[in-house]
């Protein structure tokens, strides 16, 4: 890949150099394409993990930490000089991935607003000093006589908020409408229309530009997106570019975790205590209608497979509820090859992998159809339902259809399996097996049997 210094050189200080970039324009490189995807990906990864903090109401210094640990995670590079172009590149992929429709826009300048605001303020002051001079912000550090004059009011307004009072902090002035969340806090002293702000708050006024400038920038881009480069990279980067929001970036769970093996004889108890209200809503329909559509046949037998049924039993288990239906000869001849592909033992012989909960909650079930995520797609009529027989009590379900009201549907089946188990899960839930596995660890390190036999999974 063709090297891309820093796109700045003003950011350096008694010989420091920020890593930070603005993000103002594109650089002129040419990227691989697995990188151009990969670095893509790691940079979601860190995205995502900070919207499900936020998500979570996690407090601002647990915020600062997790954002720095994601991004050390998942943005290094086994080559050092790397790692500011694999920010820059990633940065301005997702900006292509995510400036197509306005919920996507949204989102994007959220996270990467919230990115930027962490990594700005773990940067030391005379680098926050240059970045702001980078931005052309026409505003000055106030007088020595300025200062002296209205001293006092500004250490109110510290021991106020508990920051420390010191005789020789920079303060700037600014009008008091560029920096409407310190105004709305009541964090800075206003005079005249006009709002001081210390050096270590001068995050607020770097972010509103930043946000601006970002939010120009995605319109723009998705301007050229839809008039130039969606028909231009059609073959190429566009297949790449429209999955990029939906991908599922943990483990693909087309193999059960070791020594997982679960029996007919107790898929109905396990069905109950460990499947996630997705897979449980369509286990107990096709109990009930002794058919499910292609769609819920998909999403429930890929699960099935990843969670630990062995062929032979899944055709057994489909073709007894399905005989019920339709007749065994007739599921022998439309539906059994379908079980059969599905493990790799038909056509291209792909072993497929179970669906993340972005690709069910992306879904668009129909009429008829039961496939989907419960979240999303039930009424809150129904979904109360579900979950109140799912043992969910009446204190966890409102926060539950809290989330979901905000359209946080990960979240809110996080907060189920937590209410269901009596037990964290920190990771949140992004898979259905997931759900899974880490139901049966719960059972199994409590020596708590989910099926009569004891056996809740082999162990």
């Amino acid at each position: 890949m063709e090297a891309v210094r820093s796109q700045r050189k003003s950011s350096v200080s008694n010989g420091v150099v920020s890593t930070l970039p603005l993000y103002r324009s594109a650089p002129a490189l040419e990227v691989r394409l697995e990188d151009f995807e990969l670095y893509a990906m790691d940079r979601l990864r860190v995205l995502k993990g900070i919207s499900d903090g936020l998500s979570r109401g996690k407090k601002p210094d647990e915020m600062e930490k997790l954002v720095l640990d994601l991004w050390k995670t998942n943005m290094r590079h086994q080559h050092s000089s790397e790692v500011v172009n694999k920010d820059i590149i990633s940065h301005f992929v997702l900006r292509l991935v995510y400036c197509r429709t306005e919920e996507l826009r949204k989102w994007f300048l959220s996270m990467e607003t919230t990115l930027f605001r962490h990594r700005f303020r773990d940067e030391a002051p005379e680098i926050q000093r240059a970045l702001m001079a980078e931005f052309d912000l026409p505003y000055k550090a106030v007088s020595n006589a300025e200062y002296e004059s209205v001293k006092d009011k500004l250490n109110q307004v510290a021991r106020t908020i508990g920051q420390p009072t010191t005789t020789d902090a920079i303060f700037y002035k600014v009008p008091f409408e560029v920096v409407p969340e310190l105004v709305a806090g009541r964090r800075v002293f206003i005079q005249k229309g006009n709002a001081y702000i210390a050096m270590n708050q001068v995050v607020s006024l770097v972010i509103t530009q930043f946000r601006s400038h970002l939010s120009k920038a995605l319109v723009l881009t998705n301007r050229k997106w839809t008039s130039m480069i969606r028909e231009q990279e059609k073959d190429r980067l566009a297949p790449i570019i429209e999955v990029l929001s939906t991908s599922y970036l943990g483990p693909d769970y087309s193999q059960p975790r070791e020594h997982a093996e679960i029996s007919l004889k107790d898929i109905d108890q396990i069905a109950k205590s460990s499947f996630p209200l997705c897979m449980r809503h369509l286990f107990e329909k096709l109990r009930e209608d002794h058919h499910l559509k292609h769609g819920g046949r998909m999403q429930l037998g890929l699960f099935l497979k990843g969670v630990g049924l062995k062929l032979d039993d899944a055709l057994a288990f489909w073709r007894a509820e399905f005989s019920r239906k339709v007749g065994a000869e007739r599921f022998d001849k439309e539906y059994a090859y379908g079980i059969r592909h599905n493990y790799g033992k038909e056509g291209k012989r792909t072993d497929y992998t179970p669906y993340s909960c972005q690709k069910i909650i992306s879904s668009a079930p129909g009429v008829g159809d039961h496939h989907g995520c419960p979240y999303r797609h039930f009424s809150e009529e129904n979904l109360r339902a579900a979950l109140t027989r799912m043992g969910v009590g009446n204190r966890a379900l409102e926060d539950v259809i809290d989330r979901v009201r905000n359209r946080h549907y990960q979240l809110a089946c996080t907060l189920t399996f937590e209410a269901v188990h009596s037990s964290s899960c920190d990771a949140g839930v992004n898979h259905p097996n997931q759900y899974y596995n880490e139901s049966q660890r719960i059972f199994e390190s409590q020596n708590i049997s989910s099926n009569p036999q004891g056996t809740a999974a082999s162990m």
